[in-house]
């Protein structure tokens, strides 16, 4: 039985712990931690087109809402079904399918639940959006243009052959 363990674990294998995961611990808007992290592959090739799907979508759903709130603006205003008016209840409804539409699109680019464990649960909104645009921005997006380059750098030495630079 004990030969059978030993010979059991020697059929495991296991990948080395990769250098290039970038792991940003979380804290809340009081310093502490909340024990969450965003987590990237910066080897990740899909990454940079990511962050860019992430800029088109941002913008995209921004003027869908602009259009939206004209357009809400434009019709005739009564009574609502509950506490607001008709044109308050539509651009409350249009700001949630926004703010649903946002994060699924930041999510795609932080990481599952990313945008929860920023915002520590809190729902989203104008200005948390805006904080973490600049988390991207500030933190994140300096870490993807230093290995952006390492990764062309490492594709070409593993793939290129000698006097030949067809990759390049």
């Amino acid at each position: 039985m004990e030969a059978e363990l030993k010979n059991k674990s020697d059929n495991y294998i296991q990948l080395k712990e990769n250098e290039n995961i970038l792991k940003l611990w979380i804290r809340d808007s009081e310093g502490n931690e909340t024990g969450e992290y965003l987590k990237f592959n910066l080897e990740d090739i899909e990454l940079p087109l990511k962050f860019q799907t992430l800029i088109e979508e941002d913008k995209r759903a921004r003027t869908d809402l602009k259009n939206q709130l004209v357009i809400i603006d434009k019709k005739q205003d009564h009574k609502g079904k509950k506490l607001f008016s008709s044109k308050e209840e539509a651009k409350i409804k249009a700001m949630r399918d926004f703010y649903k539409k946002e994060e699924e699109v930041y999510n795609m680019f932080l990481g599952e639940n990313g945008v929860k464990k920023l915002l520590n649960g809190e729902a989203l909104s104008w200005t948390s959006l805006e904080a973490i645009d600049k988390i991207i921005e500030e933190q994140i997006m300096p870490h993807l243009e230093i290995n952006a380059s390492n990764i062309k750098d490492k594709i070409i030495a593993k793939y290129s052959t000698k006097g030949n630079d067809v990759i390049e």
